[in-house]
């Protein structure tokens, strides 16, 4: 009895002394990140998400062909219920109406499936074999051209890289960034677009107003159980797709409008850093201005149209051949500053 006494006399001594080492060593730890006077937010970061870069490292590859089959399931599982619970909800409603959703619906899946299949088998680009390169990479010791970098869960470096997508189970890259985006531009319509035909309908099963008069038809062959759940799954998956894929893809038109990539976005940081401590002013070299930044990155040239080539499936390469890029000149003007020339 006196022991237990005793025991429970000095746990709070020594909670109260684990706590003090925990908050030491956090404490040491924030100051080993900010002893440098050069260290930035971002090196912070880098090094706090160090674990999560491990995760992703070891064991993302694993993880893609999940990833993949998740979005062809559940891709296939919300053009199933908009044809069998949708579709003949519009239908009795108005026939010019059904035509427009045939027409407008086709289109953005054909351009969905299209550009998915391609940004998943086509291969983002890789440096060959060849001397004319100014430096060497140092995890597989090839070529590194300039905007290539090493991606450490494919094992290889790839031509302009972007990032590596789960999603795709592949490399956005030189050849398939294009694809990549406007499979990311379609979905968003597309998930847009079946979340506001379903609109009515969710807001009837959510609702519980379902049941109407004019309504029977609706359940004609169907489990009422089905019909309700499937309806619900529909809108609330849309909507959540359409919030979260909208941020993905709102990230990404602001990288392509400045010329860089989600590497480069955050080297060019860096590098802007450094220069604004020497009085300085860095400017990415691969920004050409947004118009020319747009037709590079959709591989525009005088034969190519936006009706052919982007509102219509299209496998047109892009331009130049990853290897050699033009870089952005700028003078300056005593009055409007830096100019691109």
């Amino acid at each position: 009895m006196v022991y237990w006494s005793w025991k429970l006399r000095m746990f709070p001594r020594r909670l109260t002394r684990a706590a003090k080492s925990w908050c030491g060593w956090v404490r040491l730890l924030i100051m080993t990140l900010y002893y440098n006077y050069f260290t930035t937010y971002m090196i912070v970061m880098e090094t706090a998400a160090e674990p999560m870069f491990w995760f992703v490292d070891h064991f993302a590859k694993y993880f893609g062909p999940i990833f993949v089959t998740l979005v062809v399931v559940m891709t296939t599982s919300v053009v199933v219920i908009f044809y069998t619970c949708l579709l003949p909800h519009v239908y009795h409603q108005d026939l010019a109406w059904t035509c427009f959703h045939l027409v407008f619906g086709h289109w953005l899946l054909v351009n969905i499936v299209f550009h998915y299949i391609m940004a998943v088998f086509t291969n983002p680009g890789t440096p060959p074999n060849v001397p004319e390169v100014v430096s060497i990479c140092k995890k597989c010791i090839s070529p590194k051209p300039p905007r290539t970098h090493h991606c450490t869960i494919c094992k290889r470096c790839i031509l302009k890289m972007d990032h590596h997508c789960p999603w795709l189970n592949n490399c956005v890259g030189h050849y398939n960034h294009r694809y990549f985006y406007l499979f990311c531009v379609y979905m968003w319509c597309g998930t847009i677009y079946v979340s506001w035909v379903g609109y009515e309908l969710f807001k009837q099963h959510f609702y519980g107003t379902m049941f109407t008069d004019n309504q029977t038809y609706l359940f004609i062959g169907y489990g009422h159980a089905f019909y309700h759940h499937a309806v619900l799954y529909e809108f609330i998956l849309c909507s959540g797709v359409t919030f979260a894929l909208g941020l993905l893809l709102f990230w990404h038109t602001r990288l392509i409008h400045g010329g860089q990539t989600s590497i480069e976005v955050h080297i060019n940081q860096k590098e802007v850093s450094k220069f604004k401590k020497k009085n300085l002013v860095y400017k990415n070299p691969y920004n050409y201005g947004w118009n020319k930044n747009w037709q590079v990155f959709l591989g525009f040239t005088d034969t190519r149209s936006f009706i052919r080539h982007v509102l219509l499936p299209s496998s047109h390469l892009p331009e130049g051949d990853g290897l050699t890029w033009h870089r952005a000149h700028y003078k300056y003007d005593k009055d409007k500053g830096l100019q691109l020339l």
